[in-house]
């Protein structure tokens, strides 16, 4: 039986699905939630949280529509100390913390794959390298960072 990867999705791939301002992104995450059941997904409380800061209501209410279909990584105390380290090392600036959050509950949840539209701070080199750098430091395993389009 063939193994499904553990993948990780931040609240800006849920969102991309309702995304009309970027078509193709929304068409590129619609294919890869058609694919969803080839891999284990996961959120996070911090993926619940962001959802709930949403203004629009509507929005707000189908991503959670979607999120309620996916299994969620509870915030645990190990987190706030890896984020922190990744904050530390220049990953992103502190007024993004959520950010770091959700790639230290990826990590430490030993997920194979973080997905994720944010290109600011989390689908970039700079955060790869810090990423790699701080996981093997601290002994957790890589996890890959990419769009859901790199893993069709």
């Amino acid at each position: 039986m063939k193994r499904r990867f553990k993948v990780y999705l931040d609240t800006s791939v849920i969102s991309a699905l309702f995304d009309e301002r970027n078509p193709e992104r929304k068409s590129l995450t619609s294919i890869f939630f058609r694919e969803i059941d080839d891999f284990e997904p996961y959120i996070s409380d911090i993926v619940i949280m962001e959802i709930e800061k949403t203004s629009d209501l509507e929005l707000q209410d189908k991503m959670k529509k979607i999120s309620s279909k996916i299994s969620i990584l509870n915030l645990t105390d190990d987190v706030e100390p890896l984020a922190n380290e990744y904050i530390r090392h220049g990953m992103i600036p502190d007024d993004y913390q959520e950010d770091a959050y959700h790639i230290a509950i990826a990590a430490i949840n030993q997920m194979d794959y973080l997905l994720s539209w944010n290109f600011k701070h989390i689908v970039r080199m700079k955060t790869k390298d810090i990423v790699r750098m701080v996981n093997t430091i601290h002994g957790f395993r890589h996890i890959e960072i990419i769009t859901p389009a790199e893993l069709l």
